[in-house]
This record gives C-alpha cells, structure tokens and sequence, in this order.
C-alpha cells in the first residue's frame, strides 16, 4: 500500500512543488537538464509516488513492492525531484545535479541514487530482449489475468512493474488484451 495515498489536491499541490525543484534543478545544472522532458512527466511521476505505487524509502529491498523503471532517461530530473519528495533522498542532493561526482547522473543509475530500480538510457529504451527480460522478472502474469476477467486494466498494486516507455505501454496495452490462459 502507498504510504501516502494522497488526494487530488494534495497530489496537485506536491506536483507544484515537484515542477519549482525542476525548474532549479535545471537552472543549476552544468549540463542544463531536460526541462520540456522533465515537466511532461510531473502529473504521471506524482501520481505513481503519493497514491497508487506501493513504495517506500524504508522498503526499497521489500519483494512486495511496486516497482518502477524510468526509460524515458533525459527525464530523470523529474524522477530525481519525486524521489527526493518522497524522502529516497534529501532534497538538497537536488543542487548536485548533473555535478561531478553526484548521486544524480544525467541518466538514472541505480548504484548511485537511492530509489533508482535499472539504469537507464538509450540503448535500454531500444532493446527490446531487455524489456522483455525486465517483465520476466516479475509475476505479473496474474494481473494481465486479472485484465481479461474484467478487473481493473492496469498493473496490479504489488510486485508489478511500471515504466514509462511507450514501448512498455503498447505492450501492456496488447497482453491485458488477450483472453486469460490457464
């Protein structure tokens, strides 16, 4: 479950929040940042993080969490600032963007910023092998399943995985389609 679960209007008032770090966060970056890519994910990111995503900073090992693969890489400043928010990190850590020797790389990277799930950057929104593999790794089986039998059609809750590639969501969109298989 969400630690969170916010309603409509503190989820508005945490995605201002997350667009004012993103405007400084790309101001202060030697590289500049992605602010078109950045704000184009605020709503998705905010909504995923304080109400729907079973995540937590205190369960990042948990089996039964949510987890959360951010492809779209040049966005990461966004993912930076809802984690930072959710408390995966300090939000002064935000300043150090794109610096040298930072917990915040231009793309994500998972041994260097708490929350990351899988590194990512071109060549993984491109290799399909590896989004495959990335499916494969958890039961979400069962939710597509759940699809076909007319419950909700979107990943379930716990041990699913969600990204944002769109390469993901045409392939989601075409399992939760097919008639569930004993």
């Amino acid at each position: 479950m969400n630690p969170y679960n916010y309603d409509i209007e503190a989820l508005e008032r945490k995605a201002r929040a997350v667009r004012r770090h993103i405007v400084r966060l790309n101001a202060n970056s030697p590289a500049g940042g992605h602010t078109g890519a950045d704000l184009s994910q605020v709503e998705l990111l905010t909504a995923l993080y304080f109400r729907i995503l079973n995540v937590a900073p205190d369960r990042t090992e948990d089996s039964e969490r949510d987890i959360y693969i951010q492809s779209k890489g040049h966005a990461v400043g966004c993912y930076y600032c809802v984690l930072a928010e959710a408390g995966f990190f300090p939000v002064d850590w935000l300043a150090t963007y794109q610096h040298a020797d930072s917990h915040l790389p231009g793309h994500p990277v998972r041994q260097k910023t708490p929350g990351i799930e899988l590194n990512s950057d071109w060549r993984w929104r491109r290799n399909a092998t590896t989004a495959a593999a990335a499916f494969s790794l958890s039961p979400v089986t069962a939710n597509w399943r759940r699809a076909a039998t007319g419950k909700p059609r979107w990943l379930r809750r716990t041990t699913g995985w969600i990204t944002s590639s769109s390469l993901m969501t045409r392939t989601i969109s075409s399992w939760q389609a097919r008639p569930a298989t004993s």
